[in-house]
């Protein structure tokens, strides 16, 4: 364990060369004296709001170890974290106009939203899937031909399943959830025959559900994997390579392992709920070797 903290503290000290004056995030840190983290309310286990109405997760883990790193290599160590709730349909602008400074959710790294924010680097991988009601029968996609279906607004799976739809000649009507506690809730209440989403989200929805147990996911093959990153504003490498710093070093010191198990294979509040969702090869990989491709070719 001391081996291990007096790593953690060699690899937060490992700093990009500084520019010759701050810029773009780290003077608006400065000048106010906080950061602003963009945090979710619903998109458990990555960031969601606890008894407090705080917000925890996965991601918000992450984004904490990112503030530490800032607070030792700025010499701020009174840098105060200020939480700002985001939505699927907002948290890009948001992040846009300054006002959150880092996102700390469940959004993936692709490459047309790499043409207006930046990321981090890769944090996890999904699949996306389908949730349904074990009740309803539907066991694979050619049972959901002519059926509606919800996906939440703001997010690029509206997109994977028009497409889908259409190749498939399924027919499928559609329903935005305003977020995924929204979508989920379309399906509970039978509007829908299924909701499409990351499939741990979809797990950790199931798993804090009042019946966890009357769920099944249903996969959709041929769809290749998604990234998840940590959302900034673009043309800011000062911030961008801070960021990416302290991610590395929670990568290369194992602290990684430790997080991931917390939020995925132990019991997580407000509960206690397990969602038994071990570290998958696609994530080992990334830590091993840390990227930041929006290109989900560079996953498989």
């Amino acid at each position: 364990m001391k081996f291990r903290s007096v790593l953690w503290m060699a690899l937060l000290a490992i700093s990009i060369p500084a520019l010759a004056q701050d810029t773009g995030t780290v003077k608006k840190m400065r000048d106010a004296g906080e950061i602003v983290l963009g945090v979710r309310d619903a998109s458990i286990p990555f960031s969601y709001a606890d008894d407090t109405g705080q917000s925890i997760g996965y991601s918000v883990d992450l984004c904490m170890r990112v503030v530490d790193h800032l607070r030792q290599t700025l010499k701020m160590p009174a840098l105060k974290v200020r939480q700002q709730l985001v939505t699927s349909a907002n948290r890009v602008p948001l992040v846009l106009n300054g006002t959150v400074d880092l996102e700390c959710g469940s959004t993936v790294n692709n490459i047309e939203r790499q043409k207006t924010v930046a990321f981090s680097l890769t944090t996890f991988i999904v699949n996306t899937k389908f949730i349904t009601k074990t009740s309803s029968g539907i066991q694979k996609m050619a049972d959901l031909k002519g059926k509606t279906v919800s996906v939440t607004g703001g997010t690029n799976t509206m997109q994977k399943i028009t497409a889908l739809s259409k190749q498939m000649n399924l027919d499928l009507s559609v329903i935005n959830g305003k977020d995924h506690a929204e979508s989920f809730l379309l399906l509970t209440n039978d509007r829908v025959a299924a909701f499409s989403e990351d499939d741990i989200l979809l797990a950790g929805l199931a798993a804090t559900s009042q019946t966890p147990n009357a769920f099944r996911l249903i996969s959709i093959e041929g769809m290749l994997a998604d990234p998840y990153a940590l959302m900034m504003r673009r043309d800011d490498p000062q911030f961008k390579a801070a960021v990416d710093a302290a991610l590395r070093a929670v990568f290369a010191s194992g602290e990684i392992q430790r997080i991931y198990d917390k939020w995925f294979v132990r019991p997580i509040p407000p509960r206690n709920v397990v969602l038994n969702f071990p570290m998958g090869d696609q994530l080992k990989r990334v830590i091993a070797k840390p990227i930041d491709s929006g290109d989900p070719q560079d996953y498989k």
